[in-house]
């Protein structure tokens, strides 16, 4: 889910965390140069490189001198790893909260559509 009040390379790096784990990239593959993504997004560059960057620092993608950007081998795995603790650990919370409060059953949840 997008949120507005997150700073902007922030949403830049869910979008491609996303795009890597919906097998838009897989581990190995090439990804946009900086300016490209930038377009495609509406984006500034130098955005765009910080999300790169944050990447970069965990190990995610690969920078290749004068070729590109690479998903580092074995990034899908950790990445899948760590939002998935991010999502148990902060997002799931809140969420059980409410469906508990809404008095929610499992059945009444269409996860087929999820």
């Amino acid at each position: 889910m997008a949120d507005d009040s997150k700073p902007v390379y922030l949403r830049l790096r869910e979008i491609i965390a996303a795009s890597i784990l919906d097998g838009e990239f897989s581990d190995g593959d090439l990804l946009p140069s900086v300016r490209a993504f930038a377009a495609t997004q509406g984006a500034n560059p130098l955005t765009v490189a910080k999300a790169y960057q944050s990447f970069q620092d965990d190990g995610l993608v690969l920078v290749k001198r004068g070729v590109g950007m690479f998903v580092a081998d074995g990034a899908t795995r950790r990445l899948r790893e760590m939002e998935r603790a991010h999502f148990i650990d902060t997002v799931w919370p809140p969420v059980a909260a409410q469906i508990r409060r809404l008095g929610i059953r499992l059945d009444d949840l269409d996860l087929a559509k999820a």
